[in-house]
């Protein structure tokens, strides 16, 4: 792997991690159509996925501390957000762990992409017209996210680990349907990130530590774990200041579209 292909790569991950389009679906298919599609490849799209999280680290760095130092003091907004984040990361570790081999030898590839990104387009449509219909607005703030909306939280993102269906998009809309605004909805999916995109990563690295660095390099590691959390840095400000006037809706007809040329292309 050249070192621009890695920040291309890297460029990718940024700005696609916490929108609801799929980032491990674009990484896919960005590799793909480049030509770079190997084991080692493959673990390269989930390692760089650290610098998406300590982008959440330094966005939400005030917040974190403010929770942590809770933790240690007793308190009950501090408690109930972890115990939130714990309940909603627990579904998909176990469902991700169980199914990792057959996610990897059969999900990653154009066609399953196009696939997921369609069903997903589809559903943040119809999400978003029936809430703009109903004139739904949803609960505002993290205190809201019990430990009964965090498991329907985390089990929507078990659905995420068909590669193209998105991480963000389905925490996000599971929010939603849980009765969350659009917008803690997403500011919880970035906080998730944390602990399951954390996890992912090092479980990743262990696994193919000798494929990865055999076939990328250490070097091109660095190019795209800098260049995405930079992006992505800029992309979760702009994002969650999006969502506070705007909805989903944009990103679902996006999704179609995409995965509509990958179709045509692989026709």
């Amino acid at each position: 792997m050249s070192h621009y292909l890695a920040a291309l790569l890297g460029l990718v991950e940024g700005l696609t991690e916490y929108l609801p389009v799929s980032s491990t679906g674009h990484l896919v298919l960005v590799s793909y159509f480049l030509g770079s599609e190997g084991e080692g490849s493959k673990s390269f799209d989930i390692v760089i996925q650290l610098g998406a999280i300590l982008a959440v680290v330094l966005h939400y760095r005030d917040l974190l501390s403010q929770r942590v130092r809770g933790l240690f003091l007793g308190k009950r907004e501090a408690i109930d957000l972890a115990i939130a984040l714990g309940v909603a990361f627990a579904p998909a570790a176990v469902v991700g762990l169980a199914l990792r081999k057959i996610i990897k030898q059969y999900l990653f590839g154009p066609i399953p992409v196009a696939a997921a990104l369609i069903v997903g387009g589809v559903l943040m449509i119809v999400v978003e017209r029936r809430r703009a219909a109903r004139a739904i607005v949803g609960l505002e703030g993290l205190e809201n996210v019990t430990p009964m909306r965090a498991f329907a939280i985390g089990a929507g993102q078990c659905l995420s680990l068909w590669p193209g269906a998105s991480r963000s998009m389905c925490t996000i809309v599971a929010g939603q349907l849980a009765g969350l605004s659009t917008s803690t909805a997403a500011e919880f999916s970035f906080l998730l990130a944390l602990p399951t995109l954390g996890a992912a990563t090092v479980y990743e690295l262990y696994k193919g530590r000798a494929t990865l660095f055999a076939s990328v390099g250490a070097s091109q590691l660095v190019v795209g774990l800098l260049v995405s959390f930079f992006v992505a840095w800029a992309v979760i400000a702009v994002f969650i200041r999006y969502l506070r006037s705007r909805g989903l809706e944009v990103f679902g007809y996006y999704r179609i579209i995409v995965a509509l040329l990958v179709l045509w292309v692989m026709r």
